[in-house]
């Protein structure tokens, strides 16, 4: 079996490089380790830079997006005793897009159909073959048939604990890690949204983000020890330590009703560098990882996915160029996204082993966001997405 590039991930980054690609005439195929079912069962983000909307639309799958999809215009940071709006269209022009994860996979995979590309679920064993020559193929098994699928590049977009980041030799791949002595609690809800504008919070007992899914269904996360389980937090317990972490004004209208989904999340900042050995180009969570706290994992997958569909489209028209430098210019912006993350996540959560100086550290950050436009406008101009 031939394709010109073999997608390994059926996640959203493998699926919308996938459908970029095959529009652009390119013979792709995808594989992935889990069902289906799998896949789309996942709760993951939804909060979508206008860079990731421009993509979906391109790739054809825009048309629920844009009339279930909610644009805000703005977001509000809730911490120290201040209360800062920070109004994304007035500082930037530009805007974010709430539309969960789950659904935009969904749409990926019903175009995907529709087009009749190839995708193997189910794919064990994935090994990649051949990738620092001229000649790459990936082999798996499937239902107990062994497969073989030659082709001119592999991308990887299998996530962190994927096959394609591991292929690339130790002493070749640079990797940045930190890890946080804390994790999100988080559960989601069929209850309307705390504000119709997400709210980050920060107070001394620790973060809170009140996020939402569509008018009916809410998420909500608390920052817990990283020892917690899902089950040591009852749903009475959640919202009596939401309500705790918000302003009055926010905690007195909350919403609160039986989760129908809760889960724990470490967090970590990581990147892997470079993005690419020979005929293998990583994408997504296969090379980085940040903390939810920015909004910035699927946003910074789309990015990678960005620059790699132009590089190979480019590729088959004869110009080389891009590919060579898709790995620079991937990490450029995942470096300054994951800069942008790790701040955000200094200044809101709790870090109990670093004292009352960041404390007041963090008392001094929010007082000055709140008087300067000029680190709303930075804020917001990272919030909503450096330009690709």
């Amino acid at each position: 079996m031939r394709h010109q590039v073999v997608i390994i991930g059926g996640g959203p980054s493998g699926l919308l490089l996938a459908l970029l690609l095959r529009r652009a005439g390119i013979d792709v195929v995808v594989v992935e380790q889990r069902t289906r079912d799998y896949v789309l069962a996942r709760i993951r983000a939804g909060v979508l830079e206008q860079g990731l909307c421009d993509l979906l639309r391109e790739a054809g799958v825009g048309k629920r997006l844009d009339t279930e999809g909610f644009v805000h215009e703005g977001t509000v940071i809730a911490a120290h005793g201040r209360k800062v709006h920070i109004d994304f269209k007035t500082l930037t022009g530009s805007t974010v897009t709430i539309y969960g994860q789950t659904e935009v996979t969904r749409d990926l995979y019903a175009e995907l159909d529709r087009t009749e590309a190839p995708v193997f679920h189910e794919a064990e064993g994935v090994e990649i073959h051949g990738a620092d020559g001229d000649a790459p193929y990936v082999t798996f098994t499937r239902n107990g048939q062994g497969y073989r699928i030659d082709c001119d590049y592999i991308a990887g977009c299998d996530g962190f604990h994927g096959v394609s980041r591991r292929t690339i030799p130790e002493d070749t791949r640079r990797e940045y890690e930190h890890v946080y002595p804390f994790g999100w609690l988080g559960i989601l809800s069929e209850t309307k949204p705390l504000y119709h504008e997400l709210v980050y919070a920060g107070s001394k007992r620790g973060f809170a983000l009140c996020s939402m899914r569509n008018a009916h269904l809410s998420r909500h996360y608390l920052q817990v020890p990283l020892t917690d389980r899902p089950q040591d937090w009852s749903d009475e317990a959640f919202w009596d330590e939401l309500r705790k972490r918000l302003p009055p004004e926010f905690a007195d209208t909350l919403e609160t009703g039986p989760s129908i989904e809760k889960s724990i999340a470490p967090l970590r900042s990581f990147i892997s560098e470079p993005m690419s050995w020979g005929r293998l180009y990583l994408a997504g969570d296969a090379a980085h990882i940040v903390p939810p706290t920015g909004a910035k994992g699927l946003n910074l997958a789309a990015s990678d996915v960005y620059y790699l569909s132009r590089a190979l489209i480019a590729r088959y028209a004869g110009d080389e160029g891009l590919l060579k430098t898709y790995s620079a210019t991937a990490l450029a912006r995942v470096w300054k996204a994951s800069r942008f993350s790790w701040s955000m996540t200094r200044m809101l959560h709790n870090f109990p082993d670093e004292g009352d100086f960041l404390d007041r550290m963090q008392e001094a950050e929010i007082d000055y966001l709140a008087g300067s436009k000029a680190a709303q406008t930075a804020l917001a101009e990272n919030y909503v997405g450096l330009p690709y």
